[in-house]
């Protein structure tokens, strides 16, 4: 293994990097993204170094700060110039600096929905490879499924995560690292045995690799170099490898597939040698094998393993081929065992641990796990040596930066929603909201001339009926609150109009708030909305202390309210007899619930944006629903939604298919309908070509 030297190891002597690097240093047509806290980019270890800081939630400069030294150190173990005192492993190779982690202790954590947010992010800013040095302890390896979403989306679009495994000192799980098609990476030391600090989940037997993670030199803010121990510190030495790896298949004419790349690191991985460690589980599958890797990339290799690698291709090493049997010392010894989790310990005495904090974000700030909260959204933090707290939030501020073209449209799903910022803005709507009366929220005129059983009720700004009912009187008032889009409780997304249609725009999320407080059997009841919109490139700082991104819509035009009670009344019309109207009903609830609660997303990516926009256009095709829901005695229920980029478009468009497939739940062999949109999301409206068209595919044989 890199030998250890005054003081640090020495990466260079890792076996075959040297003899790699000769080869290649990267190609600049190679990116890798790191996910983590600010970079110093002024470092010297960076002159010559080819990155581009991408706009996030995040917009601290790179300061002292814990997450700026464990952002840095992470980026110049991939990126740092042969010239300088941290040679990086991939130096030249195009980086992409996306900063998750902010320096303010407060917000030391992030949730996995801002973490998916960020992948995608780098998925559309042209990312290879996404090294994740950070995670959060889960019992089963699941995570939050937008989170998942974007991790498949990641493998959909042949872009590879490499996360660490975690520093819990236990036979547990972190996600990301533990979702399938990522790459998990361990940590050993120089003795070529795993830490004891480094995770070693089942799951982790047959998609983590081990490298090295002790003393690992890297740049520290200010121009200074340091060492640190941990998974995050051996995950940058995976993802550099990959990234060169990468650059040999550009050097021998092939497509780079990071895919093929995850396949080979796996099945030529060093295996565990009994007589040197008692629990072979902690090498996971192996120890990181470069020679190996080269020469099944180099000789064949490509051929041998699948061109994408989902679940169920990934081989353990004692599956692998003669070829790979050859380079590997021994057979891994992959064994599954019920999963344990232990608390977290201390990884190395002079630096805090890692903690996982959780928050209702949509109420309190978020807090150190210690304190007493309620759990509303899950959160990820950095591997290795940053134990951040959290506390009290900072005064509301926006923040400007530029957003990439390429990425700079969202349509989104949820329910509109409102904040003030700071306690002084809340406090303004208290003073200038009038009590109201307990049976309809109208202002109380004269207290005396009340009914009985009716009582005048004190102005609460929280309370979305009073709100709706002031604005509805106050409309000038809605430009005075911030507006946001939510999933469930959560915000997702600041909506802040500008330009000459900004009052109109106000005006309708007004209206969408007092159509969502209606009661539920109101025909004008709205469950959720959907926004069209520009990503600016600007985050907003909400009363919570939550960071969110700003969007701006630029008229109503797609600002639509579900009104579930509507659409199932238009379709019902259409329906003959009373026990089909029954059924449907239901189906059609069942239908919309599926759409907006299974497949919830950011709005974010192409595909997201499309299967959007299609679930709001069944609202406009109400006669085409009736016919796929109903036939003769015949009510369907929904299968599943397929989102595939379309094979018929218009020139300089952004073309998906999306298909709904319905099923007959009481005859399986009866034949499927299926309903298919294409939709152009290139612009902020998308836009359906065509006609939505419809045909039967066979059944499923009982």
């Amino acid at each position: 293994m890199a030998a250890t030297k005054a003081g640090f190891t020495d990466i260079s002597a890792l076996p075959g990097l040297t003899s790699l690097w000769a080869k290649s240093q990267g190609d600049p047509r190679i990116c890798v993204a790191v996910l983590d806290g600010p970079v110093d980019q002024s470092h010297p270890c960076f002159e010559g170094a080819n990155l581009t800081r991408l706009p996030t939630l995040v917009s601290d400069v790179a300061s002292s700060g814990l997450m700026s030294g464990h952002g840095t150190h992470i980026t110049s173990t991939i990126f740092g110039q042969h010239h300088s005192s941290v040679r990086g492993i991939a130096p030249g190779c195009r980086g992409l600096i996306v900063p998750v982690f902010s320096d303010d202790r407060r917000r030391g954590s992030l949730s996995q929905l801002d973490l998916a947010r960020a992948i995608n992010q780098a998925v559309e800013g042209g990312a290879n490879v996404i090294n994740i040095s950070g995670g959060q302890l889960s019992q089963s390896g699941e995570a939050d499924p937008i989170l998942a979403k974007a991790v498949k989306f990641c493998n959909d679009e042949g872009v590879l995560i490499v996360a660490a495994a975690g520093n819990d000192a236990c036979r547990c799980l972190h996600v990301p690292a533990a979702l399938p098609a990522v790459l998990a990476v361990g940590a050993m030391n120089a003795e070529e045995l795993p830490f004891d600090f480094s995770n070693w989940g089942d799951i982790y037997q047959t998609q983590g690799i081990l490298a090295p993670g002790e003393n690992i030199l890297g740049a520290e803010p200010g121009g200074g170099i340091t060492t640190k121990n941990g998974t995050s510190f051996a995950a940058p030495i995976v993802s550099g490898i990959i990234a060169l790896l990468l650059s040999i298949q550009l050097q021998q004419g092939n497509q780079p597939n990071p895919h093929i790349i995850r396949d080979v690191i796996l099945k030529s991985a060093l295996s565990c040698n009994p007589k040197e460690l008692e629990d072979c589980r902690r090498f996971l599958a192996g120890k990181i094998n470069i020679p190996g890797a080269y020469t099944l990339i180099t000789k064949g290799g490509n051929n041998q393993v699948p061109k994408k690698s989902l679940p169920a291709a990934i081989l353990p090493s004692n599956e692998s081929s003669d070829s790979v049997a050859e380079i590997a010392n021994q057979p891994s010894e992959a064994s599954n065992f019920p999963l344990e989790i232990a608390a977290n310990q201390l990884l190395d005495p002079s630096v805090l641990p890692a903690e996982v904090t959780a928050s209702q974000i949509t109420s309190t700030p978020i807090q150190h796990e210690g304190n007493a909260m309620n759990s509303a959204s899950t959160q990820v933090v950095a591997s290795g040596d940053c134990g951040c707290q959290t506390g009290n939030v900072a005064p509301a501020a926006i923040a400007p930066s530029n957003a990439p073209a390429s990425f700079s449209l969202i349509y989104a799903l949820g329910v509109v929603g409102y904040d003030f910022a700071t306690e002084a803005r809340r406090d303004s709507f208290k003073q200038l909201m009038p009590l109201v009366r307990s049976d309809n929220y109208e202002p109380v005129e004269d207290r005396n001339t009340l009914p009985d059983g009716v009582f005048p009720i004190p102005a609460n700004p929280y309370d979305a009926r009073q709100m709706a009912k002031y604005l509805e009187k106050n409309p000038s008032e809605a430009e005075s609150l911030i507006w946001t889009l939510n999933l469930e409780l959560t915000p997702i997304y600041a909506i802040l109009p500008q330009g000459a249609y900004a009052s109109t725009v106000y005006q309708r999320l007004a209206e969408f708030l007092q159509e969502q407080v209606l009661i539920e059997t109101n025909n004008d009841y709205i469950e959720r909305v959907s926004i069209p919109a520009l990503i600016t490139g600007r985050t907003i700082q909400l009363f919570s202390g939550q960071i969110v991104p700003v969007v701006e819509p630029i008229n109503i035009r797609g600002m639509y309210g579900w009104k579930i009670n509507s659409l199932i009344q238009a379709v019902l019309a259409q329906i003959a007899t009373e026990t089909e109207r029954g059924k449907i009903e239901s189906s059609l609830r069942n239908f919309l619930s599926r759409v907006y609660y299974d497949l919830r997303n950011l709005g974010q990516t192409s595909q997201e944006r499309a299967l959007n926009f299609a679930s709001t256009n069944v609202f406009q095709y109400a006669d085409i629903l009736s016919k796929i829901l109903v036939g003769k005695n015949v009510v369907m229920q929904l299968n599943d939604i397929n989102v595939v980029r379309s094979p018929f478009c218009r020139k300089d468009s952004d073309c998906w298919d999306v298909k709904l497939k319905f099923f007959d739940p009481e005859n399986e062999r009866r034949a499927n309908r299926v309903l298919r949109y294409t939709i152009d999301v290139s612009d902020i409206m998308p836009v359906t070509l065509g006609i939505p068209r419809q045909w039967d595919e066979p059944g499923y044989p009982v």
